[in-house]
This record gives C-alpha cells, sequence and structure tokens, in this order.
C-alpha cells in the first residue's frame, strides 16, 4: 500500500497535487483531523486491496498546534505502516500573487495585519512538518503540466503504461456543433459522400457498403496513413505527460457516414497498440 500524507503552505498547490494523484488512482482525503489517521490507517489496512494508494491533506487549517499529526505520524510507525509526507511549498512572492489573482483569503489573515505577515506566520508555522517530510515540491517555478509530470514520476512510475491512459475516438456531424469535450478534432469532409449514392444513404459507416466506397477512395487512404503516424506520435507523448483520458473527434457533415467509418478504423488501430480506447457515434441515428 503506498499511504501519502500531503502538508504544505497555503497557496502552493497542495489541491493541484491531489488532483494529479485522484487522476492517477490514488483515493483521495481532504482536511482529515490527525486524530483519525491512524484509524483510517486501520481501515484501508483491512480493505482487502480496495485502498491501494490512499492521499490525504493536512495542513494549517487543521490548527497551528501539530503535535497531534506528529502523534499521528509516530502511531503510524508504531503499528509498522508504512507512509510519506509530502511538503508542497513555494516562495512567498508566488504565494502571494496566487492569493491575489484568486481573491480568496488566507487561513491565517484573522491573525495577521496583511496578507505578507499571513503567509510569513504560516511559513514558520508550518517548519516542523517539513523538517519531518520525506519529500518536498515545491511549485515556485513548475507549471501545471511540469507539476503533474514531477508528482507522477514520484509516486506513479506505472502511469506510463499504455493502459493507464483511455481513449474515445467520437464521431460527430458539423451541423450540430464541435464535442466540447474534444482534445483532438479532424475534419473528414474532403472525403467521398456516401450520402449522395442512394443505396448507401440509409446506412451507417459501420456498415460494410458504407466503409468500403469511403476507403476506396485515395485521399481516404493517405488519412489513414497520416492519422495512424500522427497517433503514433502523440499518444506516447500523452502518456508521459500523465493524461488520464483523450478525445479524438472525427467529424463529417451530418455525422453518419465518413466520420463514423473513419472512427471505427481508427479506434482499431489505437486498441492494436494496446491503448484503452472505444468509439461512439453521437449523431450517428440523427435523421
Amino acid at each position: 500500500m503506498e499511504f501519502l500524507i500531503v502538508s504544505g503552505l497555503s497557496g502552493a498547490g497542495k489541491s493541484t497535487v491531489m488532483s494529479i494523484l485522484e487522476d492517477s488512482g490514488y483515493f483521495c482525503v481532504d482536511n482529515l483531523p490527525p486524530v483519525l489517521i491512524p484509524k483510517f490507517a486501520e481501515v484501508c489496512m483491512a480493505g482487502a486491496g480496495s485502498y491501494e494508494r490512499v492521499a490525504m491533506v493536512c495542513d494549517i487549517r487543521g490548527g497551528e498546534n501539530f503535535d497531534g499529526l506528529f502523534d499521528a505520524m509516530d502511531a503510524l510507525k508504531d503499528m509498522k505502516f508504512q507512509y510519506k509526507v509530502v511538503f508542497v511549498e513555494a516562495e512567498d512572492a508566488a504565494i502571494i500573487k496566487r492569493y491575489k489573482e484568486t481573491r480568496r483569503s488566507h487561513p491565517l489573515m484573522g491573525e495577521a495585519d496583511s496578507l505578507t505577515q499571513a503567509v510569513e506566520r504560516e511559513r514558520v508555522v508550518m517548519e516542523p512538518v517539513r523538517r519531518r517530510s520525506d519529500c518536498v515540491i515545491n511549485t515556485t517555478a513548475l507549471p501545471v503540466q511540469k507539476l503533474r509530470g514531477q508528482v507522477l514520476d514520484l509516486f506513479a512510475p506505472y502511469r506510463k503504461s499504455v493502459n493507464e491512459m483511455s481513449v474515445t475516438v467520437t464521431s460527430f456531424g458539423f451541423k450540430y456543433g464541435l464535442p466540447l469535450e474534444a482534445d483532438l478534432v479532424f475534419d473528414v469532409r474532403f472525403l467521398p459522400n456516401p450520402f449522395y449514392v442512394e443505396a448507401l444513404r440509409p446506412q451507417t459507416g459501420l456498415d460494410r457498403g458504407v466503409a468500403d466506397y469511403v476507403f476506396k477512395s485515395p485521399a481516404a487512404q493517405e488519412l489513414m496513413e497520416r492519422l495512424r503516424g500522427l497517433m503514433d506520435f502523440l499518444l506516447p507523448h500523452f502518456v508521459e505527460e500523465g493524461k488520464s483520458a483523450l478525445v479524438v473527434a472525427v467529424g463529417c457533415t451530418g455525422g453518419r457516414h465518413r466520420s463514423v467509418a473513419v472512427t471505427h478504423a481508427l479506434t482499431e488501430y489505437i486498441q492494436s497498440l494496446g491503448y484503452a480506447a472505444g468509439e461512439t457515434h453521437r449523431d450517428m441515428t440523427r435523421a
């Protein structure tokens, strides 16, 4: 079992770190009182594999006296329970800038004359926790993507398996609007349109006759070759970045023929690469 206690400075990025961990398969708990940590650990151990990766936040919101946290950490050691403490920090200027941008109130503002004083006070209060941490992550100059990579390198190296990213390929019709969830969008309206073949019009791109009609075109054959090469290049990079889900959208005019055929063929290819890929056809059954 992997058990992480995430602490650190307010505004340093603990919520972002927790989101990254949750996306990678951790069961995450926010602001659990320190006195409950040993009991929670017992529940996790008795979970028969239900809680293989757990992360919880304990920070200044629980009060300035961290004796309770240290007592809980000592109790975990007495239980021979393996855990790590992750401390998230940033420079004062970066934290102050983030608070000004979000207009949120610092937890210690009620005990300080200014935001600067609150940030400085918290750093002093949290120093004993920092000293007992196993890992310190400084987010001052880390964009979210780089922070994600660093967190996953430390605590979820298994993410680099292709199975850690799901891929959904969806067909759609441009006349019904773009899929809002799409990460990549491809327009195949330049391909021969089976709609204008009376025998094929009532069919869909999942029918052999429609697919044969679409893919007999040299343009369609070259398109698929280029799409396969693009997937070969892009997908490993998305996995390396730590992306957990990718949506690829393929559109034609009505979303019934060309986009469906290409979506089905592209999904099969992505599956052949070992990715957990599925297909959906948003507009295929529309009149």
